[in-house]
């Protein structure tokens, strides 16, 4: 019987090693240790033996039983870990993978311009106030003096949303709403989305930005009125830029000027971009504010006076970024976004 239990120990760790997966492993402890198992059949069998043989066949059968089960449990461990590192495997992100570089977008040179316009301004003690896109007729023309048969009230160019309401032509409407809200003294400027019914060419869109700006004090002047303008083009152009300041009608203001600044290719000298002026595209607007807006907004004229002026941020941003066409600031082309 002792030859038996080596036997069996023997055949059932051979067995063992030999498994490939836990169902083989299983199949060997029942085999072998089952109610049915070949050591099981072998020690109901003890009954039989002599009290003398008793004891030493039961230890090592004892024996062997352990060696059994330590075998299984280790294999049974073996089989575990090698399952769980294929899992692991086969579920493994690699977090050194190789990838693409996040694309970091650019600021906008519409949106630096915007930013540089309103800081320079900040600086200067104006507040910035904004205002409703879609605006009353009254607050878009009639109360900055417009003739009721101006050609800026035409259907061909402004996009009217009814008889009273239309999508603002200008931002001085918020000047209309700030003056009779606030009153005087009052110093601000209005930045925002402006629409027109223009044809989109290189310079012109239906739709584009402006900044207007607008003081209102005691003895407010035309001198005031230009050595602001002043450094506001050399603080955004450099002190080299000249300035030039031509007579124009604006309803809104009286006396009206457009401001000119040097090209910036040529410094004044004249070269094609300019078209040997000497002077790049027109950047504003401006004049004294006419004593009928300063009245329609319950601010008396015969004490208090200002001056009012508008540019496109859209042009500006051309001008000093050497833009050609406006068509460019809207596109989201990325290749012409890089490049600021």
């Amino acid at each position: 019987m002792e030859g038996k239990l080596l036997e069996i120990k023997n055949v059932a760790i051979d067995k063992l090693n030999s498994a490939e997966n836990l169902k083989e492993v299983e199949d060997v402890r029942v085999a072998y240790l089952g109610k049915k198992g070949e050591l099981t059949l072998v020690l109901r069998e003890m009954g039989k033996l002599s009290k003398e043989e008793r004891p030493i066949v039961g230890a090592l059968a004892n024996e062997v039983r352990n060696e059994i089960e330590d075998n299984i449990a280790k294999k049974t461990k073996d089989l575990k870990n090698i399952l769980l590192n294929e899992q692991l495997k086969d579920e493994r992100i690699d977090i050194t993978l190789k990838k693409n570089n996040r694309v970091i977008g650019h600021e906008h040179p519409l949106q630096k311009t915007l930013e540089e316009l309103e800081d320079l301004f900040i600086r200067m003690g104006f507040t910035v106030y904004e205002g409703p896109e879609v605006e009353s007729v009254e607050n878009n023309f009639d109360l900055l003096n417009a003739p009721q048969n101006h050609p800026s009230r035409d259907l061909s160019d402004t996009f009217y949303i009814d008889e009273k309401t239309l999508l603002r032509t200008q931002t001085s409407p918020v000047q209309i709403r700030a003056m009779k809200e606030h009153g005087a003294p009052l110093r601000m400027i209005c930045p925002g989305r402006v629409f027109r019914s223009d044809e989109v060419d290189a310079t012109h869109s239906p739709m584009f930005h402006q900044l207007e700006g607008l003081i209102v004090d005691k003895n407010i002047s035309l001198a005031n009125l230009f050595e602001t303008l002043n450094i506001v083009v050399k603080s955004l152009f450099g002190d080299e830029i000249k300035t030039r300041f031509r007579p124009h009608y604006f309803p809104f203001t009286e006396p009206s000027a457009e401001v000119d600044a040097t090209c910036m290719v040529c410094g004044g000298k004249g070269c094609s971009s300019c078209n040997n002026t000497g002077w790049s595209m027109e950047l504003l607007g401006c004049g004294m504010v006419h004593p009928n807006v300063l009245r329609n907004c319950g601010i008396d004229p015969e004490v208090y006076s200002g001056f009012a002026f508008g540019m496109g941020i859209d042009r500006i941003a051309m001008v000093k970024y050497g833009i050609t066409d406006i068509r460019l600031l809207f596109d989201n082309d990325a290749r012409f976004l890089n490049q600021f």
